[in-house]
């Protein structure tokens, strides 16, 4: 299974320049980290609305890189916090699995 849509990948690649790449995925490397530590801590404090802000910046970061699976999971989640539902059982743990599989991904593709 193709963690990361190279079409999406390389589209992106040519609409900007090689050094522009390296920063672009070195903040979401970053970033999506401190994005799902906040998920954690929001579903602790039971703060939604925290949880779906975070939820929605990975979601997007991810669609940047073409993160397919990784995007679509953080939809899922931020769509349970958008209706207060943060009943979220293992799928929060499955998303921070999903970022692992990507950063190893965008590692090689560096």
């Amino acid at each position: 299974m193709t963690i990361i849509d190279i079409n999406t990948f390389n589209t992106l690649k040519e609409s900007t320049d090689a050094e522009f790449i390296q920063e672009l995925i070195n903040a979401f490397l970053e970033d999506a980290p401190l994005q799902i530590q906040r998920m954690k801590e929001s579903l602790q404090k039971k703060d939604a609305e925290l949880f779906t802000r975070a939820a929605h910046t990975v979601k997007s970061n991810a669609a940047t890189f073409g993160a397919t699976e990784l995007a679509n999971l953080a939809r899922e989640l931020e769509s349970m916090g958008r209706e207060n539902n943060l009943e979220v059982g293992n799928k929060l743990q499955v998303m921070e699995e999903a970022f692992e599989q990507v950063k190893n991904q965008l590692n090689e593709l560096k």
